[in-house]
């Protein structure tokens, strides 16, 4: 699976952004999508993440009820909706592609090249 995030840029506290990240290759529906975020100086972490069908989702708890992540299979694409964004959001966000049981954590196999979103105070 190629994955190809975007959607990153720069937005004021309290705004919003939609990632997006476009898989191709093999059958997109197979795996569970995860969404990790790299602040500088700190670890790769996962933020959010929904099995193959959409059924679930998980959060971590510095984004829970601000986030959304979904999914369109027809499309082969994972969204990530950022609401009330924080300065302390900003990082580079990367989506990544899973079809290991022990999701939501991983591992992850496929990964994509990363999106930055800067969020100004």
């Amino acid at each position: 699976v190629q994955l190809q995030a975007s959607g990153g840029g720069l937005v004021q506290a309290g705004g919003s952004l939609r990632l997006s990240c476009a898989a191709s290759g093999r059958t997109f529906s197979g795996y569970a999508m995860g969404w990790f975020r790299q602040a500088p100086g700190k670890e790769r972490d996962i933020i959010a993440a929904i099995t193959w069908n959409g059924g679930s989702t998980y959060y971590a708890d510095s984004v829970k009820g601000r986030f959304t992540v979904s999914r369109d299979n027809a499309k082969a694409t994972v969204f990530l909706q950022m609401n009330s964004l924080k300065p302390e959001d900003t990082a580079v966000y990367y989506c990544a592609a899973t079809n290991s049981a022990l999701y939501p954590h991983g591992p992850y196999a496929y990964w994509g090249q990363g999106t930055l979103v800067t969020v100004s105070s």
